[in-house]
């Protein structure tokens, strides 16, 4: 079985896209990561097993409502990004995966063939397989079991998250594969790019979505 993990944070106004409110405005925010997210989720592969790890905590029945109940839901714990997800991680390997996809909710260039690509690879001996994006991240990360020293102690948010991710699972002696590099929507300037992609339908999207 593979798990995809999807981490993401309750649709409160002032609450996500906190960079892009400051362009367009908290409401505005609000409905372009709820677009955002369910853009993401649409390109999930169907066989997979979804698990929606989310934050605040309490939030569960508010994600449940949003998001369906074909997924499991979660808890993200207490922590940094990389305790939370090497936790979530864990959990799902004990669940049963033979694989665990991690995702976030911003990429809306992620297909179903970035999914299958991931999963290639680590059926040809790859360890971890990383999703660039384009500021210096990742949007995807993707094991066949769990690697915990890789997520300890790493810049998270930053320019530098991916390379020294990578220089982690180089001294960990770990096999890489690398996917194509995408962009992240945190900014008027990447939700327009998105916008302007014909390829790239983000629905529920009100027209002066580019105003301020």
């Amino acid at each position: 079985m593979s798990a995809i993990l999807i981490f993401l944070k309750a649709p409160h106004k002032g609450y996500v896209k906190t960079r892009l409110a400051h362009d367009v405005g908290p409401e505005r925010a609000l409905q372009a990561y709820r677009a955002l997210v369910m853009r993401q989720c649409s390109a999930l592969p169907t066989q997979a097993q979804l698990e929606v790890h989310y934050t605040p905590s309490d939030a569960g029945p508010e994600m449940q409502k949003w998001l369906g109940h074909t997924a499991s839901y979660f808890p993200q714990k207490e922590g940094d990004l990389g305790t939370r997800l090497q936790g979530a991680i864990e959990q799902a390997f004990k669940r049963g995966a033979q694989t665990v996809t991690c995702i976030g909710g911003d990429c809306p260039q992620l297909e179903t063939k970035h999914f299958e690509q991931a999963n290639q690879l680590l059926a040809k001996g790859h360890d971890i397989v990383f999703g660039p994006s384009e500021d210096g991240g990742y949007y995807l990360a993707a094991l066949k079991a769990p690697i915990p020293a890789l997520f300890q102690d790493i810049p998270w948010s930053t320019g530098e998250t991916l390379q020294v991710s990578l220089q982690r699972a180089r001294d960990l002696q770990l096999k890489v594969g690398l996917l194509e590099a995408l962009y992240d929507i945190d900014e008027v300037s990447e939700l327009n790019r998105a916008l302007a992609d014909k390829r790239i339908q983000l629905e529920c999207l009100p027209p002066d979505i580019q105003s301020g």
